[in-house]
């Protein structure tokens, strides 16, 4: 068994193996219905178990329909209904409670710690579906539609970030390292990438461009990336984050800096960081990135099973 906790712990090799299954299995998908199960059914007899200590629409959802396709069984449960934390049991005696009910385990979780912590006490694979410090699932169907769409390896293209350097940047990031592209980041300045995530890419021998002003770090991108200013749970002053990032929005102007057939993709959910026309508009792929996610997850799991073809 394998987990699936941070990109930057993958090695090249396995992330290019996900992304080909991935191709693979959409590919064959195209003349079945949602519910229909891949014909090779390999998760069929497995318990998938996913815990959501936050928010979740995406996520659920797209894990959700990947498991029921690989002919496996799924269920979610939230933290406050276990007896994990307020109701007294350790962390140690839940993870031999899952290992023993479930064959796979799924944390969404405002904890890194409680990720690591979980990962020792398992004897079932574990997948990150967000952390604080990491986004990896979304991360890397992210690369699997930029390439689909582009239809060339990434590290032929200039990928740039406009906004806030949170968990998705940083899964950014490390796969910018692992897969070798050009990444420019747009941020105001005390909204820098931490200083571990810098210290890890000069470490790895690689270079991340930061700029000030979003037009710059646009110029050329085969690629604009942003998400949401202000997260859910963001514990910050948010009218002067807002008030931050005031000139950081992804517009038209934005836009016409960056190459003839760029294009524009948002994890979602979306906010203010980026105008109408361009989410709405001919450059926006957002809905098939989201899509994506079903079947990039399909080979996270089968990854995590040993089971990629």
């Amino acid at each position: 068994m394998k987990n699936f906790i941070n990109l930057k712990d993958m090695t090249t090799k396995d992330l290019r193996r996900i992304l080909n299954d991935a191709k693979k299995r959409k590919k064959k998908r195209k003349k079945l219905s949602t519910l229909d199960l891949d014909k090779d059914k390999p998760l069929k007899g497995k318990l998938i178990i996913q815990m959501y200590e936050k928010p979740s629409s995406r996520t659920r959802l797209s894990f959700h329909l990947s498991i029921a396709q690989l002919g496996g069984g799924s269920i979610t449960i939230k933290a406050n209904e276990l007896h994990l934390g307020k109701g007294g049991e350790t962390l140690a005696d839940t993870a031999k409670i899952l290992s023993t009910y479930g064959d796979g385990f799924m944390l969404r979780t405002g904890s890194d710690k409680k990720i690591e912590d979980f990962s020792k006490n398992l004897t079932i694979p574990i997948i990150n579906l967000l952390s604080p410090s990491s986004h990896p699932c979304q991360v890397l169907s992210d690369i699997f539609t930029v390439e689909e769409i582009k239809k060339k390896p990434i590290s032929k293209l200039n990928i740039c970030w406009i906004g806030d350097c949170n968990n998705v940047l940083n899964s950014l990031i490390a796969t910018s390292v692992k897969l070798k592209f050009n990444l420019n980041v747009g941020c105001p300045k005390n909204y820098r990438p931490p200083k571990f995530v810098m210290d890890w890419v000069k470490k790895n021998k690689r270079n991340i461009n930061i700029f000030n002003d979003p037009k710059k770090a646009a110029k050329n991108a085969d690629v604009v990336f942003s998400d949401k200013v202000v997260s859910l749970n963001d514990k910050v002053n948010k009218l002067k984050k807002i008030k931050d990032f005031k000139n950081y929005r992804i517009t038209p102007s934005l836009m016409k800096v960056t190459r003839p057939q760029s294009i524009f993709l948002h994890c979602l959910p979306r906010g203010n960081e980026v105008s109408e026309d361009v989410f709405l508009g001919k450059q926006s792929r957002v809905w098939q990135q989201a899509l994506n996610r079903v079947h990039v997850q399909k080979s996270i799991l089968l990854y995590c099973f040993n089971k990629l073809r």
